[in-house]
């Protein structure tokens, strides 16, 4: 399949929402954007697994990298797309409308239609974004080719309502462990219940009271909750094992060293092992061709809550922000849906910056 990328953002969302991405699915539509780019004479294409690369190559003097995933959360009866009208305001309804394929669309086409931008682009569009960090197509890329992460600047499509997002909160998960004796549970005085003995845990994370930390002009919530929760053996057993799965969002003025050192003290006492960790992203508004892309767009600044791949530009020395259509709080969600008017004017944005600087 190729992608009609003269066809308009909206419809450009249309059609790659339609092709099922869901995380580790991914290489239909991969193959679809690498035969649609490859069709452009002013773009150098990459592939590497299923992400595609398309970089402008024009001696300027400044490199914009600007990415987005083309995996999804699991379908659940939200695909093929379809539009709707909810209080006079027109959705595209579907799932990865916001999340975050309609950010990919008006990068697609954009990447066709900017021949002579003011800066050179690397555009990217990557998979596996929803999922473990071990398998993240962006970080993959960066260990075989650092070189194509050469830029000035970074800008990542995820939803923001069509605002600036800066930086973005880390994420650590860690399992929190109980353990006790078994015993038949008509006689449960015999063993010890290692799901009871879990509850001091729940009261600890269900009294937490989320932080909100200052960094560099954007206030940052934070959050500690339980995500999952495993244990018991059968209907009639005291069970010897729990686990309670805890997920931590850190402001990124916060190290990894000091997420950790949070976890362990709010859970002194229980047995914590720390199974995944990103850090986060500062702002990364103060250098001036971030604040020349604010200017531009027209945005007012916000922090980002939820983890994005900024946090990769970042680490690398690169400002990166968030900037793309769709309600963070519509991600994932089974209503999953993006205003048309937001991915116009996404991409009405992002073409000026990159036309008249």
């Amino acid at each position: 399949m190729v992608l009609d990328l003269t066809a308009s953002s909206v419809d450009l969302t249309r059609a790659i929402c339609d092709i099922p991405s869901v995380s580790g699915e991914e290489t239909a539509l991969a193959d679809a954007i690498e035969q649609s780019v490859s069709g452009y004479d002013h773009l150098e294409v990459i592939r590497h697994g299923n992400t595609i690369v398309a970089r402008t190559n024009l001696g300027r003097a400044q490199r914009v990298a600007i990415a987005g995933h083309i995996d999804t959360v699991p379908i659940n009866d939200n695909v093929p797309t379809r539009d709707v009208e909810i209080e006079g305001v027109a959705y595209l309804w579907g799932r990865g409308t916001v999340d975050m394929k309609g950010g990919t669309a008006v990068q697609l086409k954009l990447a066709a239609e900017l021949t002579e931008p003011t800066v050179d682009i690397t555009w990217m569009w990557y998979d596996n974004e929803e999922v473990e960090a071990s398998k993240n197509g962006l970080a993959l890329l960066a260990a075989v080719r650092p070189d194509l992460f050469q830029a000035d600047f970074a800008i990542l499509g995820e939803p923001s309502n069509g605002e600036v997002e800066g930086g973005c909160n880390g994420t650590m998960r860690a399992i929190v462990r109980t353990s006790g004796v078994r015993a038949h549970a008509a006689r449960a005085w015999i063993g010890e219940n290692a799901i009871h003995r879990a509850a001091p845990i729940l009261a600890r994370l269900a009294e937490y009271r989320a932080r909100e930390v200052a960094v560099d002009g954007l206030l940052y919530r934070e959050s500690m909750s339980a995500v999952r929760i495993s244990g018991g053996v059968a209907g009639n057993v005291i069970p010897d094992a729990c686990e309670v799965e805890v997920n931590y969002r850190f402001a990124p003025s916060k190290s990894a060293a000091d997420a950790e050192s949070h976890i362990r003290n709010l859970l002194a006492g229980f047995d914590v092992e720390i199974t995944d960790v990103a850090e986060g992203a500062r702002p990364g508004l103060d250098a001036p061709i971030a604040r020349d892309f604010v200017a531009a767009v027209g945005a007012e600044p916000r922090p980002k809550y939820g983890w994005t791949d900024v946090a990769r530009f970042s680490a690398l020395g690169i400002p990166a922000v968030n900037y793309g259509p769709g309600d963070p709080h519509l991600a994932h969600h089974d209503e999953e849906r993006v205003p048309l008017a937001q991915i116009d004017a996404v991409e009405r944005g992002l073409r000026a910056w990159l036309t008249s600087r």
